[in-house]
C-alpha cells in the first residue's frame, strides 16, 4: 500500500511540475497557428536539406520551453508540414537550452557550462536531424491543417477576437486532443520510475567516472527536468563529487526529454525515428561531457559556483495548472466516450460519404455544422480516421454533396 501511494504521489508531484510549461506550450502552439502561415513552415522547415535542420535547431535554442512544454509546439509544427528531421531537431534543441537557462546556468555554474549548453544543443538537434533525413525512410504521413481552415484563419486574420479565440480553440482543444494520451502515458511511467528507483543509487556509483555518465544517463532520460530546473540538481551532485562531464550529460539529457516526450515521438513519429532521436541524446551527452572532464582537468579549473538565485513557481500556480489540464484532458475523453455511445445507438438507413480534404476537428465540426442546418437530417456522423460521413434522414446526395462543398470540402 505505501509504494501504492508514494506512485501516486510522484504522479501527482510530476503532474504539478509538468502542467505550468505544458499548459504554455499549447498557449505558444496556438500563437504560431494563428500568426504563422502555412507558407513560412514550408519555405524554412519542409524537407530534408541541411538548410531547414540548422534553422529548426536555431530557431529551438533561445526559446525558454522544457520537454514537455515542446511537445505541442512539435505537434504543431509536424502539422504544419516541417519535416520530420526539423521537428526531432526543433525537439532536442528546443528544451535543452534557453536563454533564460543560459544565463542562470552562467550565475550558478560559470561561464563554459554556460557556452558548451547551447552548443550541445545545437550538436544534439542537428545530428538528429541529419540522422532522421538520412537513415529514416519511412514515408511521411501528411498531417497538416485542412486547406479550409488555413482559408478560415487567413479570413480572420484582421479580427483580434477571432484570433483570440483561434489560439484557445487549436492549443487547448485540438492539440490536447492530438497529444493527451501520450502525455497520460508518459505522466504515470515517470512516476512509476521516480518513485520505484532507489535513492541510494547515486551514491554508491558517484565516484567512478565511467559509471556515473551511465547513471546521468539512466536518470536522466526517462526524469522531466526543465532546463533551469536542471542547474541546481547538476550543481549540488558536483558538489557531491559528480564530474563536470557527468553533470554536463545530466544537463543536456535531463531537459532534452523525459517518459511523456518519449512516448509521444514513438507513438506519433514510430520506432525509427524513436531510437534516432535517443541515440543523438546519448552520442550528445557522451562526447560532451568526455569533451568537459578533458577541459576541466587539463586547465585545472576549480570546482568553484558563483552565487546566484532562481525563482520557483508557485505551488498555486501548479495546482491550478494541473487540474485545469486533468479538465480538459478528461473533456477529450468523455466527449469521446459519449460520441461512441451516441454512434452505436444511432440505428436506421444512412448515406456515407468520403471526404478525402477532411483532415481536423474543426473540419469535424464544420461539415457536421452544414449538414445539420438541412431540416431532413436526423443526425450526422463523422469518422476522421477513414474519411467516412453517415448521413441520417431522407435527403437527396446531390444536396448534401452541394451542402458539403459549399463548406469548402470535396466528396470523393
Amino acid at each position: 500500500m505505501q509504494i501504492i501511494l508514494n506512485v501516486f504521489e510522484e504522479i501527482w508531484f510530476l503532474l504539478l511540475e509538468m502542467s505550468p510549461y505544458l499548459l504554455f506550450g499549447f498557449l505558444i502552439a496556438g500563437f504560431l497557428h494563428t500568426i504563422l502561415d502555412k507558407s513560412f513552415i514550408y519555405r524554412h522547415l519542409s524537407g530534408k536539406s541541411i538548410f531547414s535542420i540548422i534553422k529548426a535547431t536555431l530557431m529551438g535554442i533561445p526559446l525558454p520551453v522544457c520537454s514537455c512544454g515542446v511537445i505541442p509546439i512539435a505537434a504543431h509544427l509536424k502539422k504544419k508540414g516541417a519535416g520530420k528531421g526539423s521537428v526531432l531537431a526543433f525537439l532536442i534543441s528546443t528544451p535543452t537550452s534557453g536563454v533564460d537557462s543560459i544565463l542562470a546556468t552562467y550565475a550558478l555554474m560559470g561561464p563554459i557550462f554556460a557556452i558548451l549548453r547551447p552548443i550541445s544543443s545545437f550538436f544534439g538537434g542537428f545530428l538528429a536531424g541529419i540522422l532522421s533525413n538520412n537513415i529514416d525512410k519511412t514515408p511521411e504521413i501528411e498531417e497538416r491543417d485542412c486547406d479550409v481552415c488555413e482559408t478560415n484563419i487567413r479570413k480572420n486574420k484582421q479580427s483580434f477576437f477571432n484570433k483570440l479565440i483561434g489560439i484557445i480553440r487549436y492549443g487547448f482543444v485540438d492539440l490536447i486532443e492530438d497529444t493527451g494520451k501520450w502525455l497520460i502515458i508518459g505522466i504515470i511511467a515517470g512516476g512509476l520510475i521516480s518513485a520505484l528507483l532507489p535513492q541510494n543509487i547515486i551514491e554508491i556509483y558517484l565516484s567512478n567516472t565511467f559509471f556515473s555518465y551511465i547513471l546521468m544517463l539512466i536518470i536522466a532520460i526517462p526524469l522531466y527536468v526543465c532546463a533551469t530546473g536542471s542547474i541546481p540538481i547538476a550543481a549540488s551532485l558536483m558538489l557531491k563529487g559528480l564530474s563536470p562531464g557527468a553533470a554536463l550529460i545530466f544537463l543536456i539529457a535531463g531537459p532534452a526529454t523525459n517518459t511523456a516526450t518519449i512516448s509521444f515521438i514513438y507513438g506519433k513519429f514510430g520506432k525509427k525515428t524513436f531510437i534516432i532521436y535517443l541515440f543523438s541524446i546519448i552520442v550528445t551527452g557522451i562526447l560532451f561531457g568526455l569533451l568537459f572532464d578533458y577541459i576541466w582537468n587539463i586547465t585545472g579549473l576549480s570546482n568553484r559556483f558563483f552565487e546566484g538565485g532562481m525563482k520557483m513557481l508557485p505551488l498555486w500556480l501548479k495546482q491550478v495548472s494541473a487540474m485545469l489540464l486533468i479538465l480538459l484532458i478528461s473533456r477529450m475523453y468523455a466527449i469521446k466516450i459519449i460520441s461512441k455511445v451516441k454512434k452505436n445507438q444511432i440505428k436506421g438507413k444512412y448515406k456515407e460519404f468520403i471526404i478525402s480534404n477532411m483532415t481536423c476537428m474543426h473540419c469535424e465540426k464544420i461539415i457536421t455544422k452544414a449538414l445539420k442546418q438541412i431540416d431532413s437530417i436526423e443526425e450526422v456522423v463523422v469518422d476522421l480516421k477513414t474519411k467516412k460521413v453517415r448521413v441520417f434522414g431522407n435527403v437527396e446526395n446531390e444536396i448534401i454533396i452541394r451542402v458539403i462543398n459549399k463548406a469548402g470540402y470535396t466528396v470523393d
